[in-house]
């Protein structure tokens, strides 16, 4: 009894003399950033030497800055299902953005998003944005992890509505607003893109859950304003913040307040959207700024991307410089990325140039949860390969398939094969509508083979396709193995372009 009651008082002594702050760490917050089409050379860090962005670039200096970040497809919603589940989206079939029609359904209801893992781990999840996943029933953002939802379901939308009768479209004073094509750009009038978008925000509006509300301020603000919000709202408490922004896809539109930070700018498309640029480099501001304030910056993790590269049809509004091609490309410019990772106190800031995929973010959240990935995860954590643990590339090889386009990235080499067009064909920036059913299968002209080596020329401008064909064949040996764990399309790309690369006309499926 006397020996029971010694060793009870010495551990009621040890307790005592425990620091407070001994008790169970708190579960790291999560929040996501992705920006829609942010070109790799649009912001400072990466290069801008037109568009300012002092808060992406403290984020940078402060954390983790990849120079070889990539995401899974270079187009909006193929390249979202990938991040949100870890999966590359030909896993499931969710190949080619769901635009030109209303669809039913969206992301198949087998797979599971990082939201209901992080739920399932007791975080509270909210997404903010743009989600482009599926727009009814359990295909809504609420039935597939989010405890909180505000955004838009559809794949774009205005950033100012200010209509007068008729839908007309109608720039507030102050504002300035274009879209811009390939050729040079064109205004905002009535059956304009933008004008357009009023409409589209009338079929798709903004909501909070599954009810329509109504948002007067600029949208990027008003997306900033609710993540702001949602960190107050939850800050004793581990959290998942999902904030897809809109900015700066089309179309481009902008308020004076941002406007006028590039009254010297002289291009219209390029001073518009670098006002968009620098509206998202404020959220990131807000967001940090609301975490310090609420004392949870060392208890949070933030990862800011694009979820692909800049768009060719605004013309020079936007670059990927120093990469080659667009959005809706395999070339660099269409899938590698802006990409920061920071978390202070926990990873040291530094330039990273092993190679990181959109895939690893679902699996680097769930770690650090506490939580389990389910089976036929495509990405990994990135956590061990940052401080420190694991001096390996994390993602050796990454593939891509978009019909009957495939592309590889090898260590340092990277393949593309497209399908040749028909030469009789008019290069198009594919603004028509192809029905579903019409296959995007192998042409009979067969494919046009790209290969680059990344490391002597980053911007694939020497194609060595005739000069290694044992490469060529190597990789494409890999890619017939990883294509075999995918399933068909759910639907016809229904915006196909030809284009002319490299003196070859090619049909690309985006």
């Amino acid at each position: 009894m006397r020996k029971t009651l010694v060793a009870t008082a010495a551990l009621g002594l040890a307790l005592a003399a425990m620091p407070a702050h001994a008790a169970p760490a708190r579960k790291p917050n999560v929040i996501v950033i992705l920006a829609d089409d942010l070109g790799y050379g649009d912001t400072g860090v990466y290069g801008s030497k037109i568009v300012k962005t002092p808060n992406i670039d403290a984020l940078a200096r402060d954390g983790v800055r990849f120079t070889q970040g990539y995401v899974s497809h270079p187009v909006c919603a193929p390249s979202r299902a990938a991040l949100l589940t870890g999966r590359y989206q030909t896993r499931f079939g969710y190949e080619f953005n769901p635009v030109g029609r209303d669809r039913n359904g969206g992301v198949s209801l087998d797979e599971t998003f990082i939201g209901q893992v992080m739920q399932k781990a007791g975080y509270h999840t909210g997404m903010v944005g743009k989600w482009h996943l599926g727009q009814s029933g359990d295909y809504h953002p609420v039935a597939r992890g989010f405890d909180e939802y505000f955004g838009t379901t559809a794949g774009a939308n205005a950033f100012i509505v200010d209509t007068r009768p008729g839908d007309e479209f109608h720039t507030p004073p102050g504002a300035e607003a274009t879209y811009g094509t390939a050729e040079g750009g064109t205004g905002l009038g009535p059956g304009s893109e933008a004008a357009q978008m009023v409409v589209l925000r009338q079929r798709s509006p903004i909501t909070r859950g599954r009810e329509p509300v109504e948002v007067k301020e600029y949208l990027t603000d008003a997306f900033t304003n609710e993540a702001v919000r949602f960190i107050g709202a939850n800050k004793d408490k581990p959290f998942f913040l999902y904030l897809a922004h809109t900015t700066p896809h089309t179309p481009l539109q902008a308020p004076a307040k941002y406007i006028d930070r590039y009254k010297d700018v002289p291009n219209k498309g390029q001073r518009v959207y670098a006002a968009m640029v620098s509206a998202l480099d404020d959220s990131v501001g807000a967001v940090r700024a609301k975490l310090k304030a609420e004392g949870i910056e060392k208890d949070t993790l933030i990862v800011l991307l694009s979820d692909n590269g800049c768009a060719g049809y605004i013309g020079d509004a936007c670059t990927n410089a120093p990469l080659n091609g667009y959005k809706g490309t395999h070339l660099e410019g269409g899938v590698r990325v802006p990409f920061v990772m920071a978390w202070p106190g926990h990873i040291q800031p530094k330039v990273e140039t092993r190679v990181v995929s959109s895939l690893d973010i679902a699996p680097t959240a769930a770690a650090l949860a506490g939580a389990t990935m389910p089976k036929g995860s495509d990405g990994v954590n990135l956590i061990p390969y940052l401080t420190g643990k694991n001096a390996a590339t994390p993602n050796p090889t990454l593939y891509w398939r978009s019909g009957p386009n495939f592309a590889i990235r090898d260590g340092d080499w990277k393949m593309w094969m497209v399908n040749r067009a028909d030469p009789t064909e008019q290069a198009s920036t594919g603004s028509s509508i192809t029905p579903d059913g019409v296959k995007a299968t192998m042409s009979p002209l067969g494919r046009f083979v790209m290969l680059y080596n990344l490391k002597d020329d980053p911007s694939e401008t020497r194609n060595l396709a005739k000069e290694q064909p044992d490469v060529v064949a190597r990789l494409q040996a890999k890619i017939e193995a990883w294509d075999k764990a995918n399933v068909p399309a759910q639907w016809t790309s229904m915006r196909q372009s030809t284009r002319r690369i490299e003196g070859e006309l090619v049909k690309l499926y985006p």
